[in-house]
């Protein structure tokens, strides 16, 4: 399988020779799975037009801090910054490596810079006498001992003629480094997870169904983390107004129990581990009518049926080395009771909420969980953000790999 590298990119392109690469560069990073957003310095056009950058990147390419338009809008670096999960300078000439020590910020790219709070990774590139000046190798601990990962430079043919270090790596080896350095301590990288999320909805008539308050949230939690940790993830969705812009996932959408069960049980066989999120319904109306019932014809009271049970299905099914997890959500005896279910379902794992926690369970930003191994051993984690949570779930999930 190939590996994949499902981050946000923000790739920092400056005014040196090694800039006609970077457009391999993004495409590169595009194929592995990232999305690539490119910002230029006004030098890197002499080498490199940002069309070539914003056809391989289908993004527009930014150079200036305000859009010179008369019309005053302005590239916010803060929100590029933040939205970068690795920030990458490549080519990173001996200039611009220069000022981002000393923090200045006279273009887009290093205001960028000097925002950015994910890893940043520089691929230097100049000549040979310039890479062996003490000024640039005083830079270059400088950043190194401020966090900034370096890629290269290789020792090679340069520019000039010459024959030494300063050649930029080549963009095959900068989206490798990335990928050991963001994904490769991870056991879920390149693994291929199903994940379902939110609720189902069990029709009565053509307006009206059974359902449940489930938001979804703890499910996409759960893929984002899983695909920021380099999986390829196969999310399926209940009826939800979430979205996720995440690379890695592959999402797709049901409305009802059946469906449900039908997109998991097709996608199970080819999967590694899958964790079951999902508040599917238990019951289902035996008859679904056709057109709107009017208050005055409708039933007096509802005949039901049980729905598939995906998760009993899957503990029955799954092969050697598959993991499954699965939730419990109760309301009292929660212990016993996803004790009792993690053994009839055959599950690896039980995540155990309960609504009588407050912030915990459906809606909330929040959860409260209690993470149940095989061997009944329980993990009783605090109150935490949903995102947090799906972190520490997958940290206790790679622990089973």
């Amino acid at each position: 399988m190939e590996r994949v590298f499902p981050r946000k990119v923000l790739l920092g392109v400056t005014g040196g020779i090694a800039a006609y690469k970077t457009p391999h560069l993004v495409r590169l990073l595009v194929k592995a799975g990232a999305q690539v957003q490119v910002v230029m310095t006004p030098a890197a056009h002499d080498f490199v037009t940002p069309l070539a950058l914003a056809t391989v990147s289908k993004r527009p390419v930014l150079t200036d801090l305000f859009v010179r338009d008369g019309s005053g809008l302005w590239n916010d670096h803060v929100h590029l910054a933040a939205w970068a999960d690795a920030m990458l300078v490549a080519p990173a000439t001996a200039h611009t490596l220069s000022k981002m020590v000393h923090g200045q910020s006279d273009n887009l790219l290093l205001a960028c810079y000097l925002s950015a709070t994910c890893p940043v990774f520089v691929a230097p590139a100049m000549d040979l006498e310039m890479f062996r000046d003490a000024a640039t190798r005083t830079n270059l601990d400088a950043l190194r001992e401020r966090g900034v990962h370096m890629i290269g430079p290789e020792t090679g043919e340069l520019a000039s003629g010459l024959t030494g270090e300063g050649r930029m790596t080549e963009p095959e080896a900068i989206v490798d480094a990335l990928i050991v350095a963001l994904l490769d301590g991870s056991k879920l990288a390149g693994k291929r997870l199903l994940i379902n999320a939110g609720p189902t909805q069990e029709a009565i008539d053509p307006v009206r169904f059974i359902g449940n308050r489930s938001s979804g949230k703890m499910g996409f939690a759960l893929a984002e983390e899983a695909a920021l940790r380099g999986a390829h993830v196969e999310l399926v969705a209940g009826p939800v107004t979430l979205i996720t812009d995440r690379p890695g996932i592959t999402r797709t959408n049901v409305t009802s129990a059946a469906e449900m069960a039908e997109a998991c049980r097709s996608r199970f066989p080819q999967v590694d581990v899958a964790i079951l999120a999902a508040a599917v319904a238990d019951q289902r109306p035996k008859q679904t009518a056709g057109h709107k019932l009017k208050k005055s014809d409708g039933p007096a009271s509802l005949d039901l049926e049980p729905t598939e049970d995906i998760l009993a299905w899957m503990g029955a099914n799954k092969a050697k080395g598959q993991k499954l997890v699965g939730f419990a959500l109760e309301t009292k005896n929660g212990r016993a009771h996803a004790e009792d279910k993690l053994v009839r379902k055959n599950l690896d794992l039980i995540v155990l909420n309960t609504l009588e926690d407050a912030g915990a369970g459906f809606g909330h930003d929040t959860n409260k969980v209690t993470l149940i191994g095989a061997d009944k051993n329980a993990e009783e984690l605090p109150l935490m953000s949903k995102a947090d949570t799906a972190r520490r779930i997958l940290d206790h999930l790679e622990r089973l790999l």
